[in-house]
């Protein structure tokens, strides 16, 4: 069963930076296309950044410059570092990870930027 699990969220002043980790156990490999999106309250959820099985980034233009995802293979560990928060960057963060043809989805992490 593949499952993502997310971590690193919290409570951050506006300027400030968090990192973003995704684990990622019960995949058959290593290099899986993965994203984070993200659900603000009373919005839908959105893309933040996506990186495919070849390495390529993409990121929504309301982070880019600030926020950055990576991989670690070695560890099955997907990364979201989160540079300049925004107040408007709050929301729950999730992960998610493409195995097989199926998009597989984490629970989410809080991120609450707020002074």
């Amino acid at each position: 069963q593949v499952q993502p699990v997310e971590s690193g969220g919290g409570l951050v002043q506006p300027g400030g930076s968090l990192r973003l980790s995704c684990v990622v156990s019960g995949t058959a490999g290593s290099s899986n296309a993965a994203g984070w999106y993200r659900q603000a309250p009373g919005k839908q959820r959105e893309v933040v950044a996506t990186i495919t099985s070849g390495g390529t980034t993409n990121y929504a233009d309301s982070v880019k410059g600030r926020f950055t995802i990576s991989r670690d293979n070695a560890k099955k560990t997907v990364y979201l570092q989160m540079n300049s928060l925004k107040p408007e960057d709050t929301a729950i963060y999730y992960c998610n990870v493409l195995v097989s043809y199926t998009l597989y989805w984490g629970q989410g992490t809080p991120v609450t930027v707020s002074s």
